[in-house]
């Protein structure tokens, strides 16, 4: 017999999260520790949404994306998670560029970077302090009409070199163009550039893992392969229950961690909602996806240092129509060392490139099979400038692709960082169209990555929580 996922759950709880995102799973923690009583419903047979790993055979570990943060996600794993999650985050401190234009390494923080481009990029000490400044005090409440193109033509006009050391690996991190609103840019930047680049020691199934016994010991009912089919909503506009698996549940609140667009067309439906949100929902943008190449080398086997993020172009210039070019020129490597996961004798490396959904989506499973091959035929040749004799070292070799996010994540497009910046007002404005219903995930770009995920869910519980208080309580 089938296993039932759903087997000795309550008829109802106060609060109903959907997916198990960062963001997800933060709220649940927060609403557990503050006495609610939670249900988290995860479709996939695995927690953490883009934050994740697979398992293949010879023991290979592989984590999914690039797992980069800034140094605020210490502060707030501590405070919302536990010590010794905040404990496990470590400082990447080699951060290399190799293109036609710049080879260079960096700890990626305001200090260096302030010295290369004064020293290497001989720009005037004045410029890069006012651009610093003036990305620093960037927040949700500016004007929203400058771009980042408009930015960067303020500070460094005609500097397509300078641009790209200062874009491209914030477009690695969360899917921005230059036409996107500065906001959206500088925020993110600043973030980094206080301390630098900072990983999870140990892997991220060692992170989410620990999440989960955080959430069992608070309380969070866990449920993975429970896939949501609808949201109930009554006639006064109340979130009533949901339908997962086939089976009503019903609750006071819902937390979704889902696409935005799927939330509100899909679980919840059109008619539920004032017209002019509908098709402000649906002119909300889905953000670009990614590729990705795994590569597994034989147990014991290693390559000498190459730094820790490396990110590579043989393109001139920063070039967002060639980033998501299936003709691949711009990749981003991650290399693990055994040090990344103590206790490994395991060297692994990811490739990341920045992908269309279109490109991938409607290709026959022959040619769909063909192009994954020559992506990875022509990641390794890439590697091989790095890793020279890599391919006698490999063990393992997969690649995913926008239909492969799609399928595990059920994100739009396979979208790997949400939406444009649009839905992020869609975001925070649901619970006005539906009481009680309220979400939390990577929209309007600055929410992508795991610190957004993780700070975006904290706010959002605590709206829950305000919803969920009575007035008289607070008094």
């Amino acid at each position: 017999m089938a296993k039932d996922f759903l087997a000795g759950v309550r008829d109802s709880y106060d609060i109903v999260v959907i997916g198990s995102g960062l963001a997800g799973l933060t709220g649940a923690n927060v609403l557990a520790k503050a006495g609610y009583s939670v249900l988290l419903l995860e479709h996939h047979y695995q927690l953490g949404g883009m934050a994740t790993w697979f398992k293949r055979r010879g023991g290979h570990i592989f984590d999914i994306s690039l797992h980069g943060f800034p140094h605020g996600m210490i502060k707030s794993c501590r405070k919302y998670w536990t010590q010794e999650i905040a404990d496990k985050i470590v400082q990447l401190k080699g951060i290399r560029f190799e293109n036609p234009q710049f080879s260079l390494e960096t700890t990626f923080n305001r200090e260096d970077f302030t010295r290369l481009l004064i020293e290497k990029f001989q720009v005037e000490p004045q410029a890069v302090n006012d651009f610093f400044d003036t990305a620093r005090s960037m927040n949700f409440y500016d004007d929203q009409s400058m771009t980042t193109r408009e930015l960067f033509n303020k500070f460094f006009p005609g500097r397509d070199d300078v641009v790209r050391l200062l874009m491209e690996p914030i477009t690695y991190a969360n899917g921005s163009t230059l036409d996107d609103p500065a906001i959206t840019y500088g925020i993110v930047f600043s973030n980094f550039m206080s301390k630098g680049v900072y990983t999870f020691q140990g892997g991220t199934d060692a992170l989410v893992l620990q999440m989960k016994d955080e959430m069992i010991r608070n309380g969070v009912d866990l449920r993975i392969r429970s896939l949501v089919e609808k949201i109930e909503v009554d006639k006064d506009r109340n979130v009533t229950g949901v339908v997962v698996n086939g089976k009503r549940i019903g609750c006071r609140a819902v937390l979704s961690n889902s696409n935005i667009k799927s939330t509100i067309l899909k679980m919840v439906g059109e008619d539920k909602f004032d017209s002019d949100f509908v098709e402000e929902t649906k002119a909300v943008r889905v953000n670009n996806s990614s590729c990705q190449v795994y590569f597994g080398l034989k147990p014991g086997v290693g390559f000498d240092y190459c730094g820790d993020l490396l990110f590579h172009s043989e393109h001139r210039g920063f070039d967002i129509d060639a980033m998501l070019s299936k003709d691949v020129s711009s990749r981003t490597f991650s290399f693990y060392y055994p040090e990344t996961r103590p206790g490994s004798d395991r060297w692994l490396i990811v490739s990341s490139t920045n992908a269309r959904y279109e490109d991938w989506a409607n290709l026959s499973e022959e040619q769909y099979e063909k192009d994954k091959q020559d992506l990875c035929d022509t990641t390794i040749d890439c590697l091989e400038q790095y890793v020279p004799d890599i391919r006698e070292k490999l063990d393992w070799v997969e690649a995913a692709t926008p239909r492969t996010f799609k399928y595990y994540t059920r994100h739009m497009h396979g979208a790997s960082f949400g939406t444009k910046f649009e839905g992020l007002k869609v975001s925070q404005t649901l619970p006005h169209q539906i009481h009680g219903l309220h979400h939390a995930g990577s929209v309007g770009i600055i929410m992508s990555g795991w610190l957004g995920a993780v700070n975006y869910g904290v706010i959002v519980a605590n709206e829950v929580d305000k919803y969920l208080t009575p007035k008289e309580a607070t008094v």
